[in-house]
């Protein structure tokens, strides 16, 4: 599947490490592979001291496509598989633990503040030893220059989230060049995650002008700063090989490498089994099975933060335009269905995700989803009431069929959900074609200029689950950023920023709540179902699995003695 991210969260392809999003299977599972815990409060990584593991070794995991850009802040960049691959090479302002509690990352900054209200302000004071991978300090600048780029005022930079910094006024030089002080022209409710989750920082040589920003980072990215940094890229042999970076300051990664191939969906399963790689997400209950019957290979659960989803193309001109026909549909769309389908034997009670912006298990998560409860007769009373009067088999309304096609990643999982969706709204009248499309420039050549009207992928939730809601349900007809199916209102819009503006956590989570149930009731996305996260990996592999909530600390990532 494919996972796009907002917020701080970024796109991937569904099937790579980590990142599976949902299996099939039938219920004679004996709850094999059954995944555990709540999010927020658990992860299984095979915790262990790095002293306990030996010095060296390649990680070996995949890639559905070849980057289209290492820059994780552009439009083409927005996959989460590449904001999986940079974290070991890019810094980031905070960390997170299993329960989703932040805290400083030590490594890159000495402190981060929220140092005034009024106006909001925000100070960074770096690290004195931080430094790029060319041997050049990281500054106040490389903070400058970001901000500004993803400001949204010069459209030339293709940026995929403004992460906030629209409402930024300035960002000024503090005590010294280690020190940004950030002051925002309006409050920000996730300052903390404007330099985290995916939203790493990038040297100003990538951010300062919209050509840098757009296209340097095209084939490859040469200065970063992290435990490791790019060894090796063969297009030839579609992979990306990590090193250690001789100008890393913290402490010595266990790892000498980590190694990207880029592998089909098919092929995941088999190059684990035949130790070709070390990690893969589990889509299936036959993966599940195929693994644990594997020797040498562990399966690790923990609840994921991926969510499927169908987003509807809402354009003008598009079958899709009108709200309530996409309600309409919807209401005939089983979801409950979908998730008992897919996830029976993965999870112990499979359930719909019914929220756009929480998880299930995060703090302000609650089900929001009435305007779009499965009710297949009031579904077909109310195609009835539009103008879409059944002919024969499919409904019609002025002479134009009521069909319709759905675009998403070609995966097992993916086609699955597609065929359930094809029944349920060929029930009610509506022909459902599906359309199967490659990893590589699926977002870039197919999703971002809506070329669909249906659109499975996912979406990868965080720690800060306030900054995509411009970035996704907000409509800006000159500025898309992730709202692809091109579908919003000046209503919501203004129901976005006032949640964005609201410092107070807890008055924010019922306003965002109150944007959940808008975008549900515009018919604008059907969340499907959240990850299950069972991976398989290598069994003496330590500090790596199912993370939940939390990150890595690739310096502890390694292999047992």
């Amino acid at each position: 599947m494919r996972i796009r991210s907002a917020r701080t969260r970024l796109a991937v392809s569904f099937l790579a490490v980590g990142l599976v999003l949902a299996g099939c299977g039938g219920s004679d599972t004996g709850g094999s592979g059954t995944g555990s815990g709540s999010l927020g409060t658990t992860n299984d990584i095979n915790p262990h001291d790095p002293s306990e593991l030996r010095d060296g070794g390649n990680l070996r995991l995949a890639l559905s496509g070849f980057p289209p850009n290492f820059n994780t802040l552009s439009n083409d960049g927005n996959d989460s598989e590449i904001g999986g691959m940079l974290k070991p090479m890019m810094p980031r302002a905070f960390g997170t633990d299993a329960a989703g509690a932040l805290s400083v990352n030590h490594d890159y900054f000495v402190d981060v503040a929220l140092t005034g209200t009024d106006p909001q302000q925000v100070t960074y004071t770096i690290d004195p030893k931080a430094v790029w991978s060319d041997g050049t300090p990281i500054t106040w600048e490389d903070i400058q220059s970001q901000a500004a780029a993803l400001s949204g005022k010069n459209k030339e930079f293709l940026i995929a989230n403004t992460s906030g910094f629209e409402r930024v006024d300035r960002v000024e030089r503090g005590v010294d060049d280690r020190q940004a002080v950030i002051t925002f022209a309006e409050p920000y409710a996730e300052w903390r995650g404007q330099f985290a989750g995916n939203s790493m920082l990038y040297p100003k040589s990538a951010t300062a002008t919209p050509e840098a920003f757009n296209t340097s980072l095209r084939d490859g990215i040469t200065v970063t700063s992290g435990p490791f940094q790019i060894a090796s890229i063969d297009r030839a042999q579609n992979r990306i090989t990590l090193g250690r970076n001789p100008a890393w300051w913290g402490n010595t990664p266990k790892l000498d490498t980590i190694t990207y191939s880029v592998l089909d969906d098919s092929a995941r399963i088999p190059a684990l089994q035949n130790n070709e790689i070390d990690a893969s997400g589990l889509a299936t209950i036959d993966e599940v099975k195929t693994a644990e019957g594997s020797d040498g290979i562990a399966i690790r659960r923990a609840p994921g933060t991926q969510f499927s989803h169908i987003t509807f193309n809402g354009a003008d001109g598009s079958i899709l335009a009108d709200p309530e026909l996409r309600v309409a549909l919807s209401k005939g769309i089983d979801r409950q269905g979908i998730a008992t389908a897919i996830q029976n034997g993965l999870v112990d009670d499979p359930k719909p995700l019914n929220n756009h912006v929480y998880l299930s298990g995060q703090q302000g998560y609650q089900d929001n989803s009435a305007a779009v409860a499965y009710d297949p007769e009031e579904a077909a009373r109310r195609l009835d009431e539009l103008g879409w009067k059944l002919n024969g088999e499919f409904r019609e309304k002025d002479g134009r069929r009521l069909e319709i096609r759905d675009v998403m990643y070609q995966s097992t999982t993916w086609v699955q959900i597609a065929q359930i969706v094809q029944q349920n709204l060929a029930q009610i009248g509506a022909k459902l074609n599906i359309d199967t499309r490659g990893g590589t420039g699926f977002f870039t050549d197919v999703i971002q200029p809506g070329d669909f009207d249906l659109a499975q992928f996912s979406w990868v939730g965080d720690p800060f689950p306030l900054s995509g809601l411009p970035q996704i349900y907000a409509y800006n007809p000159d500025d898309l950023q992730g709202n692809y199916g091109r579908i919003g209102s000046p209503e919501l819009n203004a129901l976005i920023e006032r949640t964005i503006s609201e410092l107070d956590p807890q008055k924010a989570i019922e306003l965002a709540n109150e944007v959940d149930t808008a975008v549900f009731e515009e018919g604008f996305s059907l969340p499907l179902m959240q990850a299950p996260g069972n991976v398989a990996v290598r069994d003496n592999l330590a500090n790596f699995g199912a993370a939940g909530l939390a990150s890595y600390d690739y310096t502890k990532i390694g292999f047992l003695n």
